[in-house]
C-alpha cells in the first residue's frame, strides 16, 4: 500500500478522526451513567474510524499475501515479517499469531506512533533552539563520537550521552501524551487519604510528575545535568520520568522511540545548523501546549537548516 495514494490519504485522516474523538472532552467520562447513551456520539465516531482503520490495513495485508510478498531473510525483515513469522510459547502467548491478531497490532502501530513522534522531535528542536550551548555541545559529541562523513547508528546511542540527556529532558517536560492509558481499579482502594471505589478510571499524569517541585528541582526550567553522570532513565524503573509508562503496559513501542528519536534529532544537529527566522529570539519562541492526539505546540516550530560546515 502507498501511504502518498489515495488509500493511504483516507487511513491518515481516520487515524485523525480517532485522535479529535478520544482527545475531546466526554461528559460519559464524569457522568458513567450516560456512557451508553454516548451523548456527544465520541465512542460511535471513535470505533467507526478505528474500523475504517483495521479494513485498510486488512486490505493491505490481503494483497501482501497475494502476491506472496515476504521478506527475504538475507536482506532483512520488515515489522510485518517479523509479525508472520513470530512463534510463541503457547501458554500466556499464542504460538502463532493470526490475521486478525497482526492487523491489530499493526493498526496500533499507526493509531499511536505517528504524532507522538513527531510530535516529540518538535518539542526537542524548540529546546535545543532555545539553547544554543546545549546545540553546541550535542554538536560537538556527535562530531567526535560519530564523525562528519558518517551516518548515525543505533551502535552509536549510548555513546551519546548529552544528546541522550537532551531527549531525556525535553521528553519530561513536554511527554507527547500527558496522561498514561487508563487503568481500573480493580477493587475498593485506599490510596493517602482518599478512597478510590471499585471500577474508577485512573489517569496517571506524566505531564504534572515531570513538573513537580517535590522530585525536581527547578522543575520549569530545562537542565541537561539532571540526567548526566546518573543512570536516570525514562524505562520505567525511575517514576519521576515516565513519558512510557511503566510496568506490564509500558508503551510496547518504546524501544523504537528510543532509536527514532536519537537517530532524528542526532541526524539533525549532525546535518544542519540550525538558526530561528528573521526577528525571532530564543527567549520569544512560544511555548504554549495544546492537547490533540499529542500534547503539541500551539504554534509550530518553524527554523531554518543550513548546511553544516562540519558535514559532507
Amino acid at each position: 500500500m502507498d501511504l502518498k495514494s489515495a488509500i493511504g490519504n483516507e487511513l491518515y485522516q481516520h487515524l485523525e478522526e480517532i485522535g479529535l474523538a478520544i482527545t475531546k472532552p466526554n461528559v460519559a467520562d464524569f457522568l458513567p451513567w450516560f456512557r451508553n447513551l454516548d451523548p456527544q456520539n465520541l465512542a460511535s465516531r471513535t470505533k467507526k474510524a478505528i474500523h475504517a482503520c483495521v479494513n485498510i490495513i486488512d486490505g493491505f495485508v490481503k494483497e501482501r499475501r497475494s502476491k506472496g510478498v515476504f521478506g527475504n531473510k538475507n536482506e532483512g525483515q520488515d515489522y510485518w515479517d517479523l509479525l508472520m513469522d513470530f512463534e510463541g510459547n503457547g501458554k500466556d502467548e499464542p504460538r502463532k499469531l493470526s490475521d486478525g491478531q497482526i492487523n491489530w497490532i499493526i493498526s496500533e502501530m499507526f493509531i499511536t506512533g505517528i504524532d507522538t513522534l513527531t510530535t516529540s522531535v518538535e518539542w526537542i528542536m524548540t529546546e535545543v533552539i532555545r539553547k544554543p550551548e546545549v546545540m553546541r555541545k550535542a554538536k560537538d559529541e556527535i562530531s567526535q563520537v560519530v564523525g562528519n562523513n558518517k551516518k548515525i547508528e543505533e551502535s552509536d546511542i549510548e555513546s551519546l550521552p548529552y544528546l541522550g540527556a537532551v531527549i531525556k529532558e525535553a521528553l519530561r517536560l513536554h511527554p507527547p501524551a500527558p496522561f498514561l492509558i487508563p487503568r481500573t481499579t480493580i477493587e475498593d482502594t485506599e490510596f493517602m487519604v482518599y478512597i478510590i471505589p471499585k471500577d474508577t478510571a485512573v489517569l496517571v499524569n506524566v505531564w504534572g510528575i515531570g513538573r513537580d517541585p517535590a522530585l525536581w528541582d527547578d522543575p520549569f526550567s530545562f537542565n541537561l545535568e539532571r540526567f548526566l553522570g546518573n543512570t536516570t532513565d525514562y524505562r520505567g524503573k525511575h517514576f519521576g520520568l515516565l513519558p512510557f509508562g511503566a510496568g506490564r503496559r509500558i508503551c510496547p513501542g518504546i524501544s523504537m522511540s528510543h532509536q527514532i528519536l536519537h537517530i532524528v534529532v542526532g541526524s539533525l544537529l549532525q546535518s544542519f545548523d540550525w538558526t530561528l527566522e528573521y526577528g525571532v529570539t530564543p527567549e520569544s519562541i512560544d511555548l504554549n501546549e495544546k492537547l490533540e492526539t499529542t500534547l503539541q505546540k500551539s504554534t509550530p516550530l518553524r527554523i531554518i537548516p543550513r548546511a553544516s560546515a562540519l558535514a559532507t
